[in-house]
């Protein structure tokens, strides 16, 4: 297996730390609003990840985490706690027990959602209010080794005290005053970030005063609680690269003195009408929308699995409906294959669908061997194909063909093979009269029920 390594810059093949075993991070979901499509999109590119690896007879250790405390709605640590502000927007008193019950209700509803896209769930899920605890540990490590210090609002990270600062990134000089972040007065540097924030009516007691940890200190402290100091994969959005996983990655190895992770994968964005889809900007649909419209969130798996991860990906309704045709089709030749499997092609087609797959997960290649091949499969093809694809193949009913349909179609067979050209084209005829068309095929012919 190769993948497009963001640290190195290059694609590489994957070599775990234990053989056979790979434990990997994917940054989970801030419970403050239900997930729209681009979020998905991300967590679509992961769990194909996480099927290639089973597929290839890796055991898995996922850990997923749940933002429910410290995402503020600039990554510059100015703002809005977005758990807060999401109590104010659905007027809710400001309490601990309140902000509980609202990240319970958004994560029982992205747990649904990833569900409907048959997404595997995590082995572990893990949300950064229940691991205040380790979070703290952390920062005391940070702040007995000297890459800590406090300011009227929180603690902070010195970035200039860690060496190669930003090397996911590729960042510019720290000393560069031009940058994309905004600056406290207090900070030592512009990049310095939030360890702990501090909040005297919300929040949890600490060393520092009563607060919030930091947003990025969640996952590199719950990470390494379940996959130790150093792992294997860590995956994201690319809008995590400059500012969140470039502080996870500080802070992880800052504190260690270990390499904290080895593969970084990050997914691109959906783009809808020119812009990325997001909150922010208010151009964002969610699942629940495009049920609404009469899709089926698997037309939305679909649609995701036909660009590289690393691509963006262009969203329209008619896009959406091309996936959700294509995905029919699908089920319809799974439901009604190819009478007799041919081993030579079907092995052609699982060799080079596997090289699609090992190769930085290109998906879209994947469905070109698969198109190309599907008058040649069988339903084990099908189905091996579908443990990468996650198109819920499985769920599919075999469609029911009559007795007398069937017989008719041996008889018309019969014919074919004895070049019995008219008697076939006769009984053909009548199989077409009966609402049933033929398709002959390499594989052997295949009938189809005919729409009316």
């Amino acid at each position: 297996m190769k993948f497009y390594n963001t640290l190195t810059g290059k694609k590489e093949e994957f070599k775990p730390l234990k053989k056979k075993f790979a434990g990997f991070y994917t940054c989970g979901p801030t419970v403050y609003d239900s997930a729209h499509l681009g979020n998905l999109r991300t967590y679509i590119f992961e769990d194909v990840l996480k099927r290639a690896l089973i597929f290839n007879n890796y055991r898995i250790k996922h850990v997923m985490n749940i933002t429910d405390v410290g995402h503020l709605t600039s990554d510059a640590d100015e703002g809005e706690d977005k758990m807060t502000k999401a109590l104010r927007r659905e007027g809710k008193p400001l309490t601990m027990e309140a902000m509980k019950e609202l990240a319970d209700f958004y994560a029982k509803k992205f747990k649904k959602d990833i569900a409907e896209l048959n997404i595997l769930p995590p082995d572990i899920w893990c949300s950064a209010s229940k691991h205040v605890k380790a979070q703290i540990n952390l920062i005391k490590r940070l702040e007995n080794g000297g890459y800590a210090y406090s300011t009227s609002d929180g603690v902070y990270f010195n970035v200039v005290k860690f060496k190669n600062y930003g090397k996911l990134a590729r960042l510019r000089r720290l000393d560069d005053q031009n940058q994309p972040r905004v600056v406290n007065p207090e900070k030592k540097n512009p990049r310095d970030f939030a360890l702990w924030k501090f909040n005297k009516k919300l929040g949890w007691k600490s060393p520092w005063g009563k607060g919030f940890p930091g947003w990025h200190i969640e996952c590199s402290a719950m990470a390494m609680k379940y996959l130790g100091e150093s792992f294997d994969i860590h995956c994201g959005g690319i809008d995590h690269i400059p500012v969140h996983h470039t502080n996870e990655i500080a802070q992880a190895e800052a504190a260690t003195g270990k390499k904290f992770v080895n593969y970084w994968l990050h997914g691109n964005f959906l783009t809808l009408k020119g812009a990325r889809m997001g909150k922010s900007k208010g151009n964002f649909l969610n699942l629940a929308e495009i049920k609404k419209k009469g899709f089926h969130p698997l037309d939305f798996r679909y649609l995701a699995l036909t660009a590289h991860y690393r691509s963006p990906l262009l969203f329209s309704l008619n896009a959406l409906k091309a996936a959700k045709i294509a995905r029919q089709r699908l089920n319809n030749l799974f439901g009604n294959p190819a009478r007799k499997p041919l081993k030579k092609q079907s092995f052609k087609f699982r060799e080079a669908f596997s090289n699609a797959v090992n190769d930085d997960l290109n998906t879209p290649r994947a469905l070109a061997v698969l198109w190309k091949n599907i008058n040649f499969l069988n339903l084990g093809d099908f189905l091996w194909a579908d443990r990468i694809l996650g198109l819920g193949l499985d769920k599919i009913k075999k469609i029911k063909i009559p007795s007398e349909i069937a017989a008719l179609a041996e008889k018309r067979e019969e014919f074919r093979q004895k070049e019995k050209w008219k008697e076939a084209d006769k009984l053909r005829q009548e199989l077409a009269s009966l609402g049933w068309l033929t398709e002959d095929l390499p594989a052997g012919p295949r009938l189809k029920k005919r729409i009316i």
